[in-house]
């Protein structure tokens, strides 16, 4: 069997990584590598597959933060390192948030995603991880996190749907009408999005995987390609001890 294969970068003081759906042990539609406990997939395979990811990190699973994803803007600050978390110990109480950060080294961040932008923050001694949907992003995750650092920090945006794949609504277009050419038709643009809302926010330095979920299915999870019944990849990062 295959270890899991993340896409690993590096960020000043701090460590990023995404995963994809190689290196795991569920099964079908949800092959194989699935984090994702709130799917239709056995929870013992998706408790394996954390496992599995946090050993090929080099992290411990109890040492990994993660919230429950509500598709906003709010953000949570971690003081401690979880105690019994939901990575781990899936039933965990979860904060229903769509971002967290942390000063404390070795505590990963976990976001959970099938199409939304993972995108990582680093700098000055701390770190934060970020679920990019389209609401978060046209609510203003991505300015309030900046703006919880002492210093401008550096980003990595990680696999999520691309314009070739991403049709959306009028409602949806309207809410980054103040973007320029984030948006072809009805196909929108979420990275160019997350990147111009880092960009406005001072972020210089942009690491970009810049790979579709969509098109991808050998790689990753894509809730739109499989009309939901899909798995999870996720997005972690961590400062250096």
């Amino acid at each position: 069997m295959r270890p899991p294969d993340p896409i690993e970068l590096e960020l000043p003081g701090a460590r990023v990584a995404f995963s994809t759906r190689v290196g795991g042990i569920s099964e079908g539609s949800y092959s194989s590598l699935n984090l994702g406990i709130l799917t239709d997939d056995d929870p013992a395979r998706v408790t394996d597959n954390r496992g599995r990811l946090a050993a090929a990190l080099g992290l411990p699973a109890e040492s990994v933060a993660m919230v429950w994803q509500v598709h906003g803007a709010e953000l949570a600050e971690w003081t401690e390192p979880p105690r019994q978390g939901g990575y781990a110990f899936p039933g965990a109480p979860l904060r229903q948030i769509d971002g967290h950060l942390t000063d404390l080294p070795g505590v990963g961040l976990l976001i959970l995603g099938a199409d939304c932008l993972p995108v990582a923050l680093a700098g000055a001694g701390r770190v934060a991880m970020l679920h990019c949907g389209w609401r978060g992003l046209a609510t203003g995750i991505i300015e309030r996190a900046v703006a919880r650092f002492a210093e401008q920090p550096t980003a990595a945006i990680g696999p999520g749907i691309g314009r070739c794949c991403y049709e959306v609504g009028p409602e949806v277009l309207a809410a980054f009408e103040d973007l320029d050419g984030v948006a072809s038709g009805r196909m929108l643009d979420l990275r160019a999005v997350a990147r111009a809302r880092l960009e406005a926010s001072g972020v210089r330095r942009i690491e970009d995987v810049d790979l579709c979920t969509s098109c991808r299915s050998d790689l990753f999870f894509s809730h739109r390609r499989d009309n939901g019944i899909t798995g999870r990849q996720g997005g972690i990062v961590w400062r250096d001890p």
